[in-house]
């Protein structure tokens, strides 16, 4: 009997689509829906989703420039280049660059690896040719994408 090992896959930053500020590094389509690894780029003073969760992923960022705000436990904390922040699965947390002079690079690691990128490349088209979506219709959406809006 002869083992075949599946064969690696590799991502070329060239062949890496994105959506606005946000690079699909692997999708879960690529890794077989082990993960997905995307990189975003925040703009000092710069704002991610407002508090949220997730019932079927858990979320991970790893900070490599800057410095990122992520609301998780009940309260936020500042994490720096190399640091990480692990959100499991029904956690609430947001996120948003630390002030108004800083900015972060980042990357966001799904377990196990949805479509998240529907998520990302959807949103913009919500906010195409100027528009601006209702808290309702960008809430359906994202509940369309496992993502809860929570609101106070």
């Amino acid at each position: 009997m002869t083992f075949l090992p599946d064969p690696a896959t590799f991502s070329r930053r060239a062949d890496q689509p994105s959506a606005g500020r946000t690079r699909f590094v692997a999708t879960g389509s690529q890794t077989r829906g082990d993960y997905g690894l995307f990189e975003v780029t925040m703009a000092p003073g710069g704002s991610g989703p407002g508090p949220h969760l997730h019932r079927t992923f858990s979320e991970s960022f790893h900070v490599l420039e800057g410095s990122l705000d992520v609301l998780a436990d009940d309260g936020w904390t500042t994490a720096h280049a190399g640091d990480l922040v692990y959100v499991p699965r029904s956690g609430v947390h947001a996120f948003r660059s630390a002030g108004p002079d800083v900015g972060a690079r980042f990357l966001i690691l799904f377990t196990p690896g949805i479509p998240r990128e529907e998520y990302f490349t959807g949103l913009l088209e919500l906010h195409a040719d100027g528009r601006t979506p209702t808290t309702a219709e960008i809430d359906a959406f994202a509940l369309q994408h496992d993502q809860l809006n929570l609101h106070d």
